[in-house]
């Protein structure tokens, strides 16, 4: 399975602090370990028990990237999603093989907590909604990088404009953040 690639769905604990970097070309890349525990039902004795723990090194580019750096730390329980690779290693004398994921969706997993979800005020350049769809914001830079707090993690994220919807009622701006706007 060296450099295959199959799509793969996570639960886990995040392992280790996020590390975030870019590359030469500028873009955005965070990392991280995920421990994922296996758990089986033994009939013998009704009980719940472990067996075992997978380990994961994810990987995660562009936006999701930052965001993931802004919003998990070791500990967190998460749920992912994206495209798994197994790889042989080598170092010394010692050999292994090792996973990894490049996630394309990734969050925290609700079943063992709250969250709070901001929208990031940036426009993707890859946008899965035509470009004449969306509002630009009056006076604001499209590709703003969110405030960054002293750790380098984002502070506050500003909320989105709101796509307009074709054949929806007449509404200008102003309407873009209002609660019952679609989005």
């Amino acid at each position: 399975m060296s450099d295959q690639y199959d799509s793969i769905t996570v639960t886990g604990n995040v392992a280790s602090d996020p590390q975030f970097r870019r590359t030469q070309n500028g873009l955005p890349i965070t990392s991280f370990r995920v421990a994922s525990g296996q758990r089986k039902f033994d009939r013998q004795t009704e009980r719940w028990v472990d067996s075992g723990t997978n380990w994961y090194t994810v990987s995660v580019f562009r936006g999701l990237a930052d965001h993931a750096f802004a919003s998990l730390h070791r500990g967190d329980r998460v749920i992912l999603t994206g495209r798994l690779r197994q790889r042989e290693w080598e170092s010394g004398e010692k050999s292994g093989i090792a996973f990894d994921i490049e996630a394309d969706a990734l969050g925290h997993d609700l079943l063992w907590g709250t969250t709070t979800f901001v929208k990031d005020d940036r426009r993707r350049a890859v946008d899965p909604v035509p470009a004449d769809a969306w509002q630009t914001p009056a006076g604001g830079d499209a590709w703003a990088t969110p405030g960054l707090g002293g750790d380098g993690r984002a502070a506050v994220l500003a909320e989105p404009p709101v796509p307009e919807l074709v054949g929806a009622a007449a509404g200008g701006a102003d309407d873009a953040g209002s609660a019952d706007a679609p989005f």
